[in-house]
């Protein structure tokens, strides 16, 4: 494992980088413990700083046409592919993400977003319409707050700023101070893409501090929050404040449905791969496989048989499936989850809370016998924990899967794909992929109940930073 590099970075107000404050925040490698980075702590000032520069930069640029602003965004997502393999670098070193994973999905999907997003406006679309005598126009909502979680730091900085740039609004972003560092290097990169100066700022600090600044702030007009559910109603609460736009993406606890004449080798193979993905850190993943009472035992074998080929380790070893989680908090987090299910009574048939004295390590982990009332298949776990629910018939299934506070994401696996379809219709959730379709970055995501409010992706999350005027002529 490479020796830590400490480096020291700062806020970028305006174009300028501003390394001011006594107060640091450690930015740790999980996997090594050891501090590589330190970032500033802000304060409620430099928001103001940072608002004030956004507001500032706000008429210059969203005067611009959509072509113009649009073809900026696809300078920044060249900027982002050719920087692929040190973003990777970075986001694995901060918070843990297997390096086969960080380049081909955590530095890669923020070039494909927004590259999908600028290319809308070179496809066609238009920020106006026509509705009998009225003339409808898109136009930016003004200055945005951006707060981004750290499991996927780049992505959801991308997915948040992309779409707000080419819809004609300004930016404060603020980044998890679990894993800041690539937000400076995406900063980097929009300026040599020719983004002007002020029309993306970066405040580093924690929620309590900087969160709340931004979504108090009565010079955002919008805030755009991805993180755990109980901090998004924290940003709604203080946002209402202002009546300002809020949009939400939070947790989730997505139900796997494997019909009975499912392939089910297949299904869990796949199942678990979404279970697991980043360390299970992912707030779609599949982290409820509900099969029929008859193949339970049957699909129990086949998910430990799978689990044993998700090797954990060194996330820099591009054979490591399975890194640390984000922090030592996160990984107790799990840990105390695991011990929970085994209390509940649940039956612990694969890995379990024995973790190497460095690094914040969980090891894979599937619980059989899951009842839906059990803590462990209602609240969001964030780790590579798989719960295995038995259900009766399809109603039952459906009723499980729709059995949670959440509704972000699911699955459906039949031989069958009009009845697989019927069931995905009956899913209360934002998303549901039958015997494993892939991800489509064009495509609205976003969720139902405490999974959040709004879409992001594509043309729903290009107009989700919009306000709607009508003009009667």
């Amino acid at each position: 494992m490479a020796a830590p590099v400490t480096t020291r970075t700062g806020h970028v107000v305006g174009g300028e980088l501003i390394d001011t404050g006594s107060e640091r925040i450690e930015v740790v490698n999980p996997a090594t413990e050891q501090v590589i980075a330190t970032v500033p702590a802000g304060t409620a000032e430099d928001v103001d700083a940072a608002v004030a520069a956004a507001t500032a930069a706000f008429r210059g640029w969203s005067s611009l046409s959509p072509q113009e602003r649009a073809a900026a965004v696809k300078r920044v997502s060249e900027g982002i592919a050719a920087r692929r393999d040190e973003l990777a670098a970075t986001i694995t070193a901060e918070m843990g993400s297997p390096i086969t994973f960080s380049t081909k999905v955590q530095a890669a999907l923020p070039a494909a977003t927004s590259a999908g997003v600028a290319g809308l406006v070179a496809d066609g679309y238009s920020f106006t319409e026509e509705i009998g005598n009225s003339l409808v126009v898109r136009e930016p909502v003004g200055v945005v707050g951006a707060i981004t979680p750290w499991n996927y730091p780049l992505h959801q900085i991308v997915a948040k700023v992309a779409p707000a740039l080419v819809a004609g609004n300004t930016v404060v972003l603020k980044p998890s101070e679990v894993a800041p560092l690539n937000a400076n290097l995406f900063l980097e990169i929009l300026a040599a893409a020719g983004i002007p100066d002020g029309v993306v700022n970066l405040v580093h600090g924690t929620g309590p501090v900087v969160g709340e600044a931004l979504a108090a702030h009565p010079g955002v007009d919008m805030v755009s929050f991805t993180g755990s559910t109980a901090a998004g109603r924290r940003v709604s609460a203080v946002a209402a404040e202002t009546i300002k736009r809020v949009a939400l993406e939070l947790g989730g606890k997505s139900a796997n449905v494997i019909l009975d004449d499912a392939d089910l080798g297949l299904a869990v193979k796949i199942g678990l791969a979404n279970t697991f993905i980043n360390g299970g850190q992912t707030c779609t993943a599949w982290t409820r496989m509900l099969v029929p009472a008859a193949r339970h035992d049957e699909a129990v074998e086949l998910a430990c048989a799978a689990a044993a080929k998700y090797t954990v380790g060194d996330p820099t070893d591009a054979a490591t499936r399975i890194g640390p989680m984000s922090s030592a908090a996160q990984r107790d987090r799990v840990l105390e989850y695991i011990r929970v299910g085994q209390d509940e009574g649940a039956q612990l048939v694969y890995g379990g809370s024995e973790v190497p004295p460095t690094g914040a390590y969980v090891p894979p982990t599937i619980f059989a016998g899951v009842r839906p009332d059990m803590r462990i298949a209602q609240e969001e776990i964030f780790g590579p924990v798989l719960s295995i629910l038995p259900y009766a018939d399809d109603d039952e299934a459906v009723a499980i899967a729709n059995d949670s506070q959440y509704g972000l994401a699911g699955s459906v696996f039949s031989a069958d794909t009009e009845r697989a379809l019927a069931v995905a219709r009956r899913m209360r959730t934002g998303q549901v992929d039958i015997n494993g379709g892939a991800f489509n970055p064009l495509a609205p995501f976003g969720g139902y109940k405490q999974s959040g409010n709004g879409r992001e992706l594509g043309r729903y999350g290009l107009e989700e930073f919009t306000e709607i005027k009508s003009i009667q002529r």
